[in-house]
């Protein structure tokens, strides 16, 4: 069951995901070791858990397997849930992700999350790349189902992968003859509409809405969500996490500068041109079209950002519509130490400690 710790003074708990975003003038090693110093601060402050996202062909966010960054994290921090959020399941093979998160499992007992999401989390091209068949989205369904017959071994009996057992998992403790472990990876649903709020709903799991991609319906999907939830062996009540674009800055200005930064790399993606985190000054020189101005305003506003009181104020609203148990922090801004300082910023303003 899932069981949050205490955000200081928050109404909420409060998480992180880290994107890797790629500032220009950064190379990946050092990003790398930003998201370990970033996960480390959250884990400090007294976050619930701090996931990566998996992304593709993106010169902008530089982490294409969260899981390897998890096992890294695994022994960087303490406290902490760590995970995928998410793991794009049409890009990978069920039995390949159930060994994975059974390691990690293993690793850090209680501390590991599965997001699965059914995006491609890249572009057309790069899709085809990754060898993800035509329709795969359809599947999505299917997959998860086959993926929790390999992390609890229980296929039915004429299910022709019933004799294919995830390793490590349950059925190496059996033949082991080791007591069954409690502390299986918590599965999540991924999603930014109502196809993953029924879908969640169904499966009895946690429901995670990505309201960073857009002004999609949040409302609906989240009563959706709890109106058709199912009670599961794995959750006995409705347990749903909004993640939302954020920069919190000591000067106001700063943070709503930093937010352009990602606006523009947005705007690039949607125009199918490779892109990094530009700083704020190219931001401010880059000469757009009033439409391209427009896309970069809409998505800079997209960002809840200023000072912390502001930000924390933004997130309560946001909590108050939504009535989700838990906000995940997207950081945002050209440099790590940005991103670091809106981690640190609201964990001051919510007395957060570990």
């Amino acid at each position: 069951m899932i069981r949050p710790r205490p955000s200081g003074t928050a109404p909420f708990a409060l998480s992180v995901l880290d994107n890797a975003l790629t500032g220009a003038g950064f190379s990946a090693q050092e990003v790398f070791n930003d998201v370990i110093e970033l996960a480390r601060l959250a884990d400090e402050r007294g976050y619930q858990r701090f996931w990566m996202s998996e992304h593709h062909a993106m010169p902008g966010a530089s982490i294409p397997s969260p899981q390897l960054m998890v096992a890294r994290l695994v022994g960087e921090t303490r406290h902490i849930r760590l995970g995928a959020g998410g793991i794009m399941l049409p890009n990978h093979v069920p039995l390949m992700i159930a060994e994975q998160f059974g390691m990690l499992d293993a690793l850090a007992p209680g501390r590991i999350d599965l997001g699965l999401g059914r995006a491609p989390g890249t572009d057309g091209a790069t899709a085809a790349a990754l060898r993800r068949r035509h329709g795969a989205n359809d599947d999505f369904p299917e997959q998860i189902d086959e993926l929790l017959g390999f992390l609890g071994n229980d296929f039915p009996e004429d299910h022709p992968y019933r004799g294919v057992p995830a390793v490590p998992g349950p059925w190496q403790e059996e033949q082991n003859r080791v007591p069954q472990a409690n502390s299986r990876a918590d599965i999540w649903i991924l999603g930014s509409s109502i196809y993953s709020a029924h879908l969640a709903a169904r499966l009895g799991r946690p429901y995670a809405f990505a309201l960073q991609f857009g002004s999609a319906d949040i409302l609906n999907a989240m009563r959706i969500y709890r109106e058709n939830f199912r009670p599961s062996p794995f959750l006995d009540k409705p347990y749903s996490l909004v993640s939302v674009g954020v920069v919190a800055n000591d000067d106001p200005a700063e943070a709503r500068r930093q937010s352009a930064t990602a606006a523009l790399a947005m705007l690039r993606m949607f125009q199918r041109k490779t892109f990094s985190i530009f700083p704020p000054e190219e931001v401010e020189a880059f000469q757009a079209t009033f439409q391209e101005r427009q896309i970069i305003e809409e998505y800079t506003d997209r960002v809840i950002h200023g000072t912390a009181a502001e930000v924390a104020q933004g997130l309560e609203e946001l909590h108050g519509q939504t009535r989700v148990d838990e906000v995940m922090l997207v950081v945002q801004g050209h440099s790590r130490r940005v991103q670091s300082r809106t981690v640190e910023l609201l964990a001051d303003h919510y007395n957060m400690t570990a």
